[in-house]
């Protein structure tokens, strides 16, 4: 099949959100958009886009075409900006859409790849499967694991990760990117079944 894999990583617009938990989507695609040399421009879908390509196929050759976004409005959001790049670029979200996101039910750090199943209380998850009309999409799922104490979910997600966690971040993100190659590379279920054999 020709057509590119839309990955877009989720979070909050703006510098005061650009470090929380709920951001390490967005953290992921700078990393990848980075490996291609790339960088986001705006796109009038509310997005931001880079038209890249991603690993290295068999032989040496350039990997797929892949296109990295994030969306310029708020994680609850996400949907409208999501159907409309999908659109854009003639995108099956069953088979080619890859959305990144913070996942407060893993250990932090840890990464899994799914397809479909709930949203799992997440707004900007929510918002995209209510636009699409299905929650049959790919997703990378990053933890962040369980905030501490009594202290609210949505107040940990909106905040930063802490100086001891990043080192590991750095760790974490070029994980994840690498995963995100794998799939565009290889497909999503051999990505899968690598990430979750490891």
């Amino acid at each position: 099949m020709n057509s590119p894999w839309l990955v877009v990583g989720l979070g909050n617009p703006g510098t005061r959100y650009a470090h929380n938990r709920h951001n390490v989507g967005q953290m992921v695609i700078d990393v990848l958009a980075g490996r291609a040399g790339s960088r986001l421009s705006s796109h009038k879908t509310h997005t931001r886009v880079a038209d890249v390509r991603l690993g290295v196929l068999p032989g040496g050759a350039p990997g797929p075409r892949v296109i990295l976004a994030c969306t310029t409005g708020y994680m609850n959001e996400s949907g409208g900006p999501v159907k409309a790049l999908a659109r854009f670029y003639d995108v099956d979200p069953a088979s080619h859409l890859l959305v990144i996101h913070d996942d407060l039910d893993l250990p932090a750090h840890t990464l899994r790849l799914k397809r479909g199943g709930g949203e799992g209380g997440h707004n900007g998850l929510r918002s995209i499967s209510q636009a699409l009309g299905t929650r049959d999409y790919a997703r990378l799922r990053v933890g962040v694991g369980r905030p501490p104490g009594r202290q609210d979910p949505a107040d940990f997600v909106l905040s930063d990760f802490p100086g001891r966690e990043r080192a590991e971040l750095a760790v974490t993100l070029e994980q994840a990117a690498d995963v995100v190659e794998q799939v565009a590379v290889d497909g999503f279920t051999a990505a899968q079944q690598r990430l979750h054999t490891a």
